[in-house]
């Protein structure tokens, strides 16, 4: 369990991931040195990476949720080699061990995409179930109230005014080739300084700070925060395919999004048009909020659950052990 000076300082990188650690520690009560030892700390034992990444649609790329069904014995291959796919991220292992449930980047061109082909003929693959994602209702842990101790409003509204998130402008454009080096940097480390992202480049800090404006404020390059919320005190989670009427749906999606316990949620494609993750103390805490909590929102027509067993991939770092770690170059 992280304590309230950490929960805070996660709770603002939330809000601004990029923000200065003085900004950070003015809004957290803390010196500049003292949030910077705290989140170095945190990112070495694995507990929050900060990355950068470039908006799939760039390459023509939508999101879609695969359940992959598999025979027991083959599962660890499986999870192995799909982690390790740059398309792959929020890939986790359902209980009972038999299906592997992931996000996955691929082509809209009216085709199986290649990488469902290649895991359509994968021995011990048994049936793939593919649903586009059609909206987000939150990113991961948009709401931090659910998961520790936050900061008070008006600290969220000097943290937003003097480190706004940028706001995209436009429809993503494809990053030149000479932007390689400077998102590979951010890939790795979202929070890097724009001296160390000179260093990686080659150019002027002021080179570095004019196309990261924009490729922010274009739509291209966004920043995302993994965390292991195991290490917050959460070591149960589920993901719920829920469905509701259309008439209903951004309603309903709306709703279960705001429940606290509730780090992700999304309409998708299929019979069960809403997707929504929750994370939990353990099972009673679970059954509470299932039979309490989510019994609130209006709409639902029916469900299903998913236990997830084992995390494997997070937005963009694989966890081993527990811990978040960066994929393989």
């Amino acid at each position: 369990m992280l304590d309230t000076l950490d929960s805070y300082i996660l709770h603002a990188l939330h809000v601004s991931p990029r923000a200065p650690f003085r900004l950070v520690g003015e809004v957290v009560g803390a010196s500049e040195q003292t949030v910077a030892r705290r989140y170095r700390t945190m990112s070495r034992a694995g507990t929050v990476r900060v990355v950068g990444l470039v908006n799939p649609s760039v390459q023509g790329l939508v999101s879609s949720v695969v359940r992959i069904s598999l025979r027991p014995d083959r599962i660890d291959a499986c999870a192995e080699a799909l982690t390790r796919l740059p398309e792959v991220s929020f890939a986790h292992t359902s209980f009972g061990g038999s299906e592997i449930v992931c996000s996955m980047a691929t082509p809209h061109e009216g085709r199986l995409p290649e990488v469902l082909r290649q895991l359509a003929r994968t021995p011990g693959v048994l049936d793939i179930d593919s649903r586009v994602t059609l909206h987000t209702y939150s990113p991961p842990g948009a709401d931090w109230r659910g998961l520790g101790p936050s900061l008070p409003e008006e600290a969220v509204a000097f943290l937003r005014e003097h480190h706004p998130r940028t706001a995209p402008q436009g429809p993503p454009v494809a990053p030149h080739e000479e932007d390689g080096a400077l998102l590979a940097a951010l890939a790795e480390d979202g929070r890097a300084s724009q001296a160390a992202l000179a260093g990686r480049t080659g150019w002027t800090t002021g080179r570095v700070a004019r196309r990261l404006e924009v490729l922010e404020r274009s739509g291209t390059l966004f920043y995302d925060v993994d965390l292991a919320l195991e290490k917050l005190g959460y070591p149960f989670s589920a993901v719920l395919w829920l469905t509701t009427s259309p008439a209903r749906l951004h309603e309903t999606g709306s709703a279960v999004a705001a429940l606290p316990r509730v780090v992700f949620a999304s309409a998708t494609t299929g019979e069960q048009n809403l997707m929504a993750i929750a994370m939990c103390t353990g099972t009673a805490d679970f059954y509470d909020w299932l039979s309490g909590t989510l019994a609130t929102v209006p709409g639902i027509t029916g469900y299903t659950i998913g236990v997830r067993l084992r995390i494997l991939k997070k937005a963009a770092s694989l966890v081993h052990q527990g811990r978040l770690v960066a994929p393989p170059r």
